[in-house]
């Protein structure tokens, strides 16, 4: 097969190794342009051009992918599939039209539920407990084309967004070229998706970090493992921001209070919820870097009764 590969974050690049690495012929690599990044703004090129260079294939940054014009290049390459994990923009009809079988997206959730930006996080964050991969055949929707295969993966219970991020990035190849597989072979079936069952994943804002305590404890621990490593969970100690890292849950006391400290001890900083408590096991002071609980309650002297949802005054 004579494929072109489009993709942008480190997400993208388990499924170009694989395609890289296989008998088809990956004829150019399609990723965004590049940005600034970082404090210093420094214009960076994405993780897929880095791969693509590195491994000395083309390498094509349009600003837009369905621009007449840059239609017409992969047209001159007449690629029979075009495979697009993670690249970043909507396609339209006439991008879609190019390669001689069709456009194959590789999408991080289970079909159609969380389709968009962010489906990695929502599972998380809604306490799955199972999360997967599906190939599909694009059309001009938001993940709404047919299926053509899927490949489920556990969602352990102390996973963050990253760790199943990994693990579904590494999920993604090797159902890439089964797909491709069955393509070649005349065995792919196509399934429609059941728009009954369609869920939406958004892309997360930064605000969405922010620990409300009246929610019960297991949604506050989903929450900070589904919000890792962006934009991280976060609380407010004496005004000062806490980014939240670590986090585990215990039965609740009369007397609790929801956003109170509880209990201090060294295993952990317990505070009250809507519903149980929840023990800071790993934490980020503001402009800090990421410690113990036990380390933090040396230099910090936090007390039961404390509040941490005090925002700066």
């Amino acid at each position: 097969m004579k494929i072109v590969f489009m993709g942008t974050p480190d997400f993208s690049i388990p499924t170009l190794k694989a395609l890289h690495q296989s008998d088809h012929e990956l004829q150019a690599v399609v990723t965004q342009p590049d940005r600034p990044r970082g404090r210093g703004r420094e214009m960076l090129p994405p993780p897929v051009k880095q791969y693509a260079l590195q491994h000395g294939l083309p390498v094509h940054q349009p600003e837009k992918a369905s621009v007449p014009e840059f239609v017409e290049t992969l047209e001159q390459l007449a690629p029979d599939l075009i495979v697009v994990v993670a690249y970043g923009q909507i396609l339209k009809e006439n991008f879609l039209a190019v390669p001689r079988h069709f456009c194959m997206n590789v999408h991080a959730s289970l079909l159609p539920k969380y389709r968009g930006a962010a489906p990695i996080n929502r599972a998380i964050m809604n306490g799955d407990v199972e999360s997967g991969v599906t190939t599909m055949r694009m059309d001009k929707g938001m993940d709404t084309g047919d299926i053509c295969l899927m490949q489920t993966v556990p969602i352990l219970p102390e996973d963050t967004a990253q760790q199943l991020h990994d693990a579904l990035a590494e999920a993604g190849g090797p159902l890439a070229l089964k797909t491709i597989s069955e393509i070649e072979k005349g065995t792919l079936r196509f399934i429609p998706q059941d728009e009954s069952e369609a869920t939406y994943a958004p892309k997360l804002k930064k605000e969405e970090g922010r620990l409300n305590w009246n929610k019960d404890n297991v949604s506050l621990l989903n929450l900070i493992r589904g919000v890792q490593p962006w934009p991280g969970a976060y609380c407010f100690l004496r005004g000062r921001r806490l980014k939240i890292n670590r986090a585990e849950i215990a039965e609740g006391s009369p007397g609790d209070r929801p956003g109170f400290v509880a209990r201090v001890s060294d295993y952990g900083i317990e505070a009250g919820t809507g519903k149980g408590r929840l023990i800071i096991r790993e934490l980020q002071p503001e402009g800090k870097k990421k410690m113990s609980a036990k380390s933090f309650l040396l230099g910090h002297g936090v007390q039961p009764g404390d509040r941490l949802d005090e925002e700066p005054s």
